[in-house]
């Protein structure tokens, strides 16, 4: 009742409009809406645990700035933690010195071992820092010297332990953010037109097409393993295996729902459209990583349709595999060979199980987070490429480019886009060791 009548003297006031787009979200969240008013479609807001560190969220966001190495550092948090670690560092040596000449099935031995040996980077660069920080602090003193010569120096020295201790700082931030299992695994790709007919086939076609780029941009492989065209040249659907490094540490951030505004080809009367399209990221075990019982498999052939010449109709080269125990299938018709058809519907099934594998684990341990990044999930609109005003907006940061055809090139534009978010990423997951809401 409250929130309605707010709404009313809003409207009444003139000011409604006002709202920014963050403050607005974050009105409807607490009403579980994800759009408006008076007839319009209403939306659940996303649940709160998905897939994996980087990628779950609970509403629309409320955006926070990107902090800097050195706000990061001044916060207490932050020095209280590095404090435990020394201390907890400290105390494992004293257990390993003094149980040494002791045999290693002593389990709080091995223990405190591994433990150290972990911690023994961090330390290191924690001890680092101590030390230029003293030596920035003797450079101020002579900055006061009345020789002026001396002063130069002091200055040229003061500047030099700064980019020290900067580097040094960016070095401990890195150690104490985890990496997750995923991150060093390879990749299947695969988007899937949405809401907007031809226009939304259309779209998806230049959005595959700009990630194909971005793989060559980075020097990954790029695999495809599923490529369904509509009548007007636009993508249904489409799949890729991309290999390559850090490919889907990258990659993880572009899952969800992207969405266009234009004035599509098809439009006569020149109106602008609004369309979508999903995009889903799954990491890519190795066989040795997640291994598939073949007794829970049920392989079918079938001859390819579509494009493709003479094999088309002729030979029973498509491949369908489903996985008895949990209904997932997956099939592979791009190739003309059978056998390297299963191959890449194999690849494609491992991904999809490894996922669901993935979201139950990440799930247990991530139920009470509040990740700003975004969930993986289809229903969440992560971005907008508005080409009436040249601009690409995340909406999970804020973060606005212009410039959508270099965009859509794949290169440095998605490269920037793509660093803020892993960026905000790894200060989130930061703030959330430290136990600090930001």
């Amino acid at each position: 009742m409250a929130f309605t009548q707010a709404v009313k003297m809003s409207l009444l006031c003139g000011r409604f409009k006002k709202y920014s787009y963050q403050m607005w979200s974050s009105v409807m969240s607490q009403r579980n809406y994800r759009t408006v008013l008076c007839g319009r479609r209403r939306y659940p807001s996303p649940k709160i645990c998905q897939k994996s560190r980087a990628m779950h969220a609970t509403q629309p966001l409320m955006i926070t700035k990107l902090l800097t190495v050195d706000e990061i550092f001044a916060r207490k948090p932050l020095q209280d933690y590095l404090k435990k670690i020394e201390t907890e560092y400290s105390d494992s040596l004293k257990v390993i010195n003094s149980t040494e000449g002791q045999q290693d099935s002593n389990e709080e031995f091995r223990i405190k071992r591994t433990r150290v040996s972990v911690l023994d980077p961090l330390i290191e660069y924690i001890k680092e820092l101590k030390i230029k920080e003293q030596e920035f602090a003797e450079t101020e003193t002579l900055l006061k010297d009345d020789d002026p010569d001396m002063c130069q120096l002091a200055v040229i020295e003061r500047e030099a332990c700064q980019k020290a201790i900067q580097d040094i700082r960016q070095k401990i931030l890195s150690q104490l953010i985890p990496e997750e299992e995923s991150d060093m695994s390879d990749l299947v790709l695969e988007v899937t037109a949405g809401i907007g007919g031809q226009e939304a086939m259309l779209f998806t076609a230049e959005v595959f097409d700009m990630y194909q780029r971005f793989a060559a941009h980075q020097g990954w492989a790029f695999d495809i393993l599923e490529y369904m065209k509509s009548e007007l040249g636009g993508l249904r659907h489409a799949s890729a295996s991309i290999s390559g490094n850090e490919s889907y540490k990258r990659m993880k951030f572009e899952a969800g729902v992207h969405r266009v505004q234009r004035v599509p080809k098809t439009e006569k009367q020149g109106r602008m459209h609004t369309s979508t399209m999903t995009v889903v990221v799954l990491p890519q075990p190795t066989e040795i990583t997640f291994t598939i019982n073949s007794k829970d498999l049920r392989i079918e052939t079938k001859r390819a349709s579509g494009a493709g010449g003479q094999h088309v109709n002729t030979t029973d080269s498509a491949v369908r595999i489903v996985h008895l125990p949990t209904g997932v299938v997956s099939e592979c018709q791009q190739e003309r060979s059978q056998l390297k058809n299963k191959e890449k519907a194999m690849k494609m099934l491992r991904a999809k199980l490894y996922n669901i594998r993935l979201e139950e684990e990440t799930c247990k341990r991530y139920t009470e987070r509040k990740v700003q990044i975004g969930t993986k999930g289809r229903s969440e609109k992560i971005r907008t490429y508005n080409f009436p005003q040249d601009r690409i907006t995340d909406h999970r940061i804020g973060k606005t480019v212009h410039e959508v055809r270099e965009f859509l090139l794949g290169e440095e534009l998605l490269e920037e886009m793509n660093t803020a978010l892993r960026e905000f990423s790894n200060q989130e997951t930061l703030m959330d060791i430290l136990g600090e809401n930001y």
